[in-house]
């Protein structure tokens, strides 16, 4: 039987960033192996064309080699190589009934996480091995409580089929878009997604959540003249001036009546030397809106000013979609099944069906959640609390391993609800 704690501890130990989850991602393959699933992964299990943001060829295969270091299965992993780091499970039941699918993330955050003597992980000794890599946002919760819950439904005592999708490159909503277009979320009937946290307290469970914004993630490449900046600066064309004029431009934005908005540069970065022209340089932009078509007009005036900055300094600019998620809509009556079924359970005091709708940032199971309902099916974004020393995305980040259980055991009884009478298959 897996001891989740036990599990969670040694995912948080190895945090990968997205795209390079290559140990967790084997480990996944190997247990849904072992306890009976179809397992799909590599390259079918998301499309190529359709990565997001995905890291330089280098670096991927450091994180490739790293894994194989630290005990990743190289039969496996070589299928991954490159990337490929999306699983998705489908295992069926004893009889007759709809797809049920759950969604869970794997990857970690580029923050080096604290060696303080109060942060659990220094005291408990799993602190990240990967210096400047921690899992600060409960992804290594969430993978643990996909494979506790797949251990559960082995025995095959539900109806229909239930498929696992276990994702890369959550952080800066990367990976969703491309398993969607694989066609990994195709003829689900029900989809069940779900984060830890989220400033809802222990014991206490959403079973459905909103607040979740459209964005972009766009990254432009300024390309200029270099030239000597005291000798000949009138040869040069200066990327970072360019890019410097966008930035300036972006945060002008004006604020729209139609939808709450966000923008921010991120990055700025480019140049060599003081004493020499820019020839290039790299801007990260995000947009964000609780509106998705206010988002992609956000995203256009951004081209635009881009684009403009770019002609008035005379360079070219190159610019990429690294990643993107739209708003999510619940469906009501999964939530309500998912308050009804937590009734009970120990560890779990207090059940509603929707969180107060407060802004949660962005998540690209939304693209997941579309997919679903295009197809006629339902789905829901659900949240287990969990008491938090720190905020997510913070150097002391860490869970209440205490909900990790209860969250199996809620995930494993929405698996096996269902009554024939209102299954049309």
């Amino acid at each position: 039987m897996i001891d989740i704690i036990a599990l969670r501890r040694e995912l948080h130990q190895y945090p990968e960033l997205g795209f390079t989850e290559f140990r967790t991602a084997t480990k996944v393959v190997q247990m849904l192996t072992t306890l009976g699933y179809r397992v799909t992964y590599g390259k079918d299990a998301i499309d190529d064309m359709s990565r997001r943001g995905l890291p330089k060829p280098e670096v991927l295969e450091d994180a490739y080699q790293r894994a194989i270091r630290e005990g990743a299965d190289p039969a496996i992993v070589e299928h991954m190589r490159g990337g490929y780091t999306a699983v998705v499970a489908e295992l069926d039941g004893m009889r007759e009934g709809p797809t049920t699918a759950f969604r869970f993330d794997m990857d970690a955050l580029p923050i080096r996480e604290s060696v303080l003597d109060k942060h659990m992980p220094q005291v408990g000794q799993f602190r990240s091995t990967h210096e400047g890599i921690m899992h600060a946002c409960a992804h290594d919760g969430h993978t643990s409580i996909g494979l506790a819950l797949a251990e559960r439904l082995s025995d095959r005592q539900f109806a229909g089929k239930v498929r696992l999708l276990f994702q890369p490159a959550e952080e800066g909503v990367r990976g969703a878009y491309a398993m969607v277009e694989k066609g990994m979320l195709e003829q689900v009937d029900r989809l069940f997604c779900m984060h830890l946290g989220t400033d809802v307290p222990s014991g206490h469970v959403k079973g459905a959540s909103a607040g979740f914004l459209a964005t972009t993630k766009l990254e432009a490449h300024f390309t200029g003249v270099s030239s000597h900046a005291g000798a000949s600066p009138e040869e040069g064309r200066n990327a970072l001036l360019g890019a410097a004029t966008a930035m300036l431009n972006i945060h002008a934005l004006p604020r729209f009546s139609t939808a709450d908005t966000r923008i921010n540069v991120g990055i700025l970065e480019g140049g060599t030397g003081a004493n020499i022209i820019a020839e290039n340089a790299r801007m990260v932009i995000e947009t964000r809106s609780t509106n998705e078509e206010t988002n992609l007009e956000l995203e256009r005036r951004v081209r635009q000013i881009l684009e403009h900055s770019a002609a008035m300094h005379e360079l070219s600019v190159m610019i990429e979609i690294v990643g993107g998620a739209i708003p999510i809509r619940c469906d009501m009556e999964l939530a309500e099944l998912a308050v009804k079924e937590a009734e009970g359970i120990s560890g779990i005091r207090h059940a509603e069906a929707i969180s107060d709708g407060a802004a949660l940032g962005s998540e690209d199971a939304s693209y997941m959640i579309k997919r679903v309902q295009e197809q006629g099916g339902l789905a829901t974004y659900m949240i287990v609390g969990s008491d938090l020393p720190a905020p997510h995305h913070h150097p002391e980040f860490d869970i209440d391993e205490a909900v990790l259980v209860p969250a199996v055991e809620w995930l494993e009884r929405l698996a096996r609800n269902f009554n024939d009478e209102e299954y049309v298959g």
